[in-house]
């Protein structure tokens, strides 16, 4: 890996580079991804059967669409029974965790007669995009799913684009049947999204649409915003590791290839106070490289966004992190929990050389669906108050209202809105 010394040259090239990995900046596919959607919106299945039968090869109908009970027991059997196992148990992580987010209406009565609250209310309906084939990956079903159970989502829907033969990958529909998914329907692709936004005869429309997806399905949720309510417009994967001279290099090495081997666009930086460590971890980085079975991406992956990073300081390092605001953050260093307390920007911080970023993917409890691209500087991991509705009630007794009213008349008046002014007046007269 390449090895730089830390500055604000460095530092403002590495984030001119890592934001060219922004699903922002592939607008070149925009207008095949609105063609898409207008067919969809306009032509409901006849669209999404004929992109499915361009895109995935399989023709799909309204009688096989829809996965059947069948066909979720069918994909039991080909899963490995020790796995489904696993699932369960971090279904169970996953659910404790999220559970911990809830919270309930409230109201706040005056003794002047002026009552306040909040009313909270989960979306009706949630759907959930899996992509297919190589690109497979149960824990983001139960990563999607769970916090939606656990708001109290009613209906959860999942699209998944389907192989040629017709089937769905079995772990999918193991971890759908574990996560509580109502219906799974085989579509793939920006038509999938597409559906979900807008409904088609056999998909119906839904309230929000969270999960992962290539660079169309990232680009049709982004058209489709407004329509629906998203999670976010997913960049490719990401790790910063923070590091002193107490960390350990073949470690670290490790963690940074977890995430490097997702794809050519992912991103792996270590930022450490120690050039000993920094050489350390680029020999093991080349050790550990060899050995891989996604040699060539990985390879790819460091060449075209991997850094070593060497700082003056901690406290140098702590702000080229904030400045980041990488998707996972590893904290390796003498203190982990007094480094933690400077971070801002991390969509989830991992502390300790325990604590390496897979435990977060998929078993800790913790959402792994985490913002990227520099946007853990406003927005947050997937959770619970994503599947909510949050209602103000305001209620006020002519007492109440008749202490204000002069107040809210003069507002009113000063915006030129006279109409507003005389709704409260009215009651006065």
């Amino acid at each position: 890996m390449r090895i730089i010394e830390l500055n604000d040259t460095t530092r403002n090239h590495l984030l001119e580079n890592l934001l060219k990995r922004s699903p922002n900046s592939y607008g070149q596919y925009e207008q095949t991804v609105n063609e898409i959607i207008h067919q969809v919106r306009t032509k409901g299945d006849e669209a999404l059967f004929a992109y499915t039968l361009k895109f995935d090869k399989c023709t799909i109908t309204p009688d096989t669409i829809k996965v059947t009970k069948e066909e979720i027991e069918e994909a039991y059997t080909k899963v490995d029974p020790a796995f489904v196992e696993v699932m369960k148990k971090s279904s169970e992580n996953i659910t404790k965790f999220h559970k911990k987010q809830l919270h309930n209406s409230w109201i706040a009565p005056e003794d002047d007669g002026t009552i306040l609250g909040q009313k909270i209310t989960p979306i009706e309906i949630s759907g959930v995009y899996v992509p297919g084939g190589k690109a497979a990956y149960p824990s983001s079903v139960l990563m999607n799913v769970l916090p939606a159970k656990v708001a109290g989502v009613a209906r959860i829907i999942m699209t998944t684009p389907p192989g040629a033969d017709g089937k769905v990958n079995p772990g999918t529909l193991v971890a759908a049947d574990i996560a509580g998914v109502n219906e799974i329907y085989k579509a793939g692709g920006a038509q999938a999204i597409a559906a979900m936004a807008f409904g088609t005869e056999s998909i119906p429309r839904v309230d929000k649409i969270t999960g992962p997806g290539n660079i169309f399905v990232a680009l049709a949720k982004k058209a489709c915003f407004g329509y629906v309510s998203i999670d976010s417009i997913a960049g490719p994967s990401e790790i910063l590791v923070l590091a002193d001279e107490t960390a350990a290099p073949r470690y670290i090495a490790a963690d940074l290839l977890s995430q490097a081997e997702h794809d050519e666009m992912a991103s792996a930086i270590l930022i450490t106070t120690s050039r000993s460590l920094a050489k350390q971890v680029s020999e093991e980085v080349d050790i550990f490289t060899q050995k891989l079975s996604r040699k060539e991406i990985i390879e790819k992956s460091l060449e075209n966004y991997g850094y070593i990073l060497i700082a003056q300081n901690m406290d140098e390092a702590i702000d080229a992190a904030n400045e980041i605001a990488s998707e996972h953050l590893e904290i390796l260093t003498k203190n982990p929990f007094e480094v933690m307390t400077k971070i801002k920007n991390a969509g989830a911080v991992f502390l300790g050389e325990y604590s390496s970023e897979p435990l977060g993917d998929y078993f800790a409890g913790p959402n792994h669906i985490l913002p990227t691209n520099g946007t853990a500087r406003f927005f947050s991991p997937l959770n619970v108050d994503d599947f909510l509705k949050k209602t103000s009630i305001i209620s006020y007794s002519r007492d109440a209202l008749s202490k204000v009213h002069k107040d809210i008349e003069l507002f009113a008046e000063k915006e030129g809105l006279t109409a507003h002014a005389n709704s409260i007046k009215v009651r006065f007269e």
